[in-house]
Parts: C-alpha cells; structure tokens; sequence
C-alpha cells in the first residue's frame, strides 16, 4: 500500500506459490491473480494459473502492479522475468521485487559441498568470487545493488525505491520470542542507515 494503492488495482503476483499473497491483496481490494509453475500450488487459489513468469500468459499493459516476491533468483533468465513483468505492466504501472542481497552474511538457501546438499544458514558463502559461490550455490542467485539494478537497463520508467531490509525472525518469535523481538528492534533500526544494505533481502519498486 506504500508504493500503489490496491483497493480497485489488477495486480499480478509473479510467483505466487500457495496463493497467500493474493488471498490477502484480495482483501486489501484488489483484483488479483497470479502464476506458479508448479500446478498443485497455482489451484489453491481461484485466479492463480499454472504458468512461468518468463512466459506469461496475459496481453500486455493489463496490470496496475507486478509482484515479485524471492522468485528472481530461481528462474534460469532473471532479466526475462523483469522484462516479462514489465510488458504486462499499464502505463505508469509498478513492478515490486524482492531478492536475496548478495551482502547478507548468510545464504538462507543452503548450499551444495562434499557432494550433498546442506540446508539452513550458511554464513559467508555470499561473499565468495561469483564462479566459487556457483559451485556451492548453484540452484540461488543472489544479487548486488549494481547487479539487480541492471535487470532493468533499457527499460522506459525509473526506479522509484530502492533498499534492503532485514529478517522478521518469525521462526524465532515462535521459540524465543523475546530474542525474536530483540532482533527486531536492532535490525529494523539498521536500516534507516547506510548498514540496510547488509539486510536479508533488496527492496525495489520499478
């Protein structure tokens, strides 16, 4: 609701998985839809539709938003996504991407080493040259402020917001929550400073 107001809005969740996003941007007003390759997922919600955000299946310019919540960095052409995104976006439309941050100091996906894959927080693998952190993170992207930015080259709008946030500890809340809400209380606070850009994941509105 900051960057587009939703109430009478078409929006598109690109990625929509159990369809959660959309059952809510429905009740914020909005005539929304949304696409999910994998079939089981996309009918879970009426308006969701089997399909890959490379690829989608609508006319251009019918959208008022474009979501993007972490699916970027799981397809094989990022940057046909965002052009995917954009083409099915109206005139003056919004596209709203979230993505891993290259600069977290942990890969929240997991990573591949000794022939296995080990999942949970990996600390630091981020921070590997771009051709060691493949060979551990083959299956995530993560991305630069540079590198995100230059999905959209070439693109006719501007990047209205751009800025990184931190976790919601909502795993934690469930079994600390005092630390949860500690966490909270510091990492928030971080990023109205120069330290956001160490956040979890980059915020952009196109």
């Amino acid at each position: 609701q900051t960057y587009v107001s939703l109430e009478g809005a078409r929006v598109l969740d690109a990625g929509s998985g159990l369809g959660l996003y959309v059952a809510q941007m429905r009740q914020a007003g909005a005539e929304a839809h949304g696409v999910d390759l994998d079939l089981t997922k996309a009918s879970a919600v009426p308006g969701c539709l089997a399909a890959s955000v490379t690829g989608l299946p609508y006319v251009d310019e019918v959208f008022d938003l474009v979501l993007s919540h972490e699916v970027i960095e799981h397809v094989d052409d990022d940057a046909q996504a965002v052009r995917e995104a954009y083409r099915v976006l109206k005139p003056g439309g919004r596209m709203v991407v979230f993505c891993p941050n290259r600069w977290y100091p942990f890969e929240t996906h997991g990573a591949f080493w000794c022939g296995a894959y080990h999942f949970g927080n990996v600390p630091l693998v981020n921070y590997l040259p771009n051709a060691l952190r493949r060979r551990f993170c083959p299956h995530v992207r993560a991305y630069t402020q540079r590198g995100l930015r230059r999905l959209f080259d070439g693109l006719s709008g501007r990047i209205v917001e751009h800025r990184c946030i931190y976790a919601g500890y909502d795993a934690l809340m469930e079994r600390r929550p005092r630390l949860a809400r500690w966490l909270r209380r510091i990492t928030y606070a971080l990023e109205a400073t120069p330290l956001q850009w160490f956040g979890l994941s980059h915020l952009l509105v196109f």
